[in-house]
C-alpha cells in the first residue's frame, strides 16, 4: 500500500529537516544525508515521500504498522506528542528507543529547531507492491 497525498493546505516550506540514512543504498538513495524544507503540519513521511526519500510505509501511513519507524535525533520539541496508538506500534519496531517515532505520525508543529531524522538501515520492505 502506498500513501496518497492528504490534500490539506500547509504553510510555507521553510523548516529545514535533515534525513540521515544509515544505509542509503538499500533505500535506493545515493546520498547519506539529505536536507529538505518542510511545512508546519506536515508529517515526516509526507516530507520524505515528497522529496523522493524512501521510507517504507506498508500500511499507507495510517499508524497500523511500524515500517515507517525513524529516530528523531535532534529537534523532537518541534513535533506533536505521540499518541498511545503510535507508542504501541513503535514498540513493535526493531531498534526502538526514546527517540523513536513513526514518520507517518510525527508532524512538524513549530519552527526554529534543528531537526535531524535518522532512517534505520532495516527500514525497507523486501516485498513491494507496484503503485497503481
Amino acid at each position: 500500500m502506498h500513501m496518497k497525498a492528504s490534500g490539506k493546505q500547509l504553510g510555507p516550506k521553510n523548516i529545514p529537516v535533515t534525513f540521515e540514512l544509515e544505509d542509503p543504498a538499500s533505500l535506493g538513495q545515493s546520498e547519506k544525508s539529505v536536507t529538505v524544507k518542510g511545512a508546519l503540519g506536515q508529517s515526516l513521511l509526507e516530507l520524505a515521500m515528497e522529496n523522493n526519500i524512501a521510507i517504507e510505509h506498508a500500511c499507507g501511513g495510517v499508524c497500523a504498522c511500524s515500517t515507517c519507524h525513524v529516530h528523531i535525533d535532534a529537534g523532537d520539541e518541534a513535533f506533536n506528542e505521540p499518541e498511545d496508538e503510535e507508542l504501541d506500534r513503535v514498540e513493535e519496531a526493531p531498534g526502538n528507543d526514546f527517540s523513536s517515532r513513526l514518520s507517518c505520525q510525527a508532524k512538524i508543529q513549530s519552527a526554529g529547531e534543528q531537526i535531524t531524522v535518522r532512517v534505520p538501515a532495516w527500514n525497507r520492505n523486501a516485498v513491494k507492491e507496484v503503485p497503481h
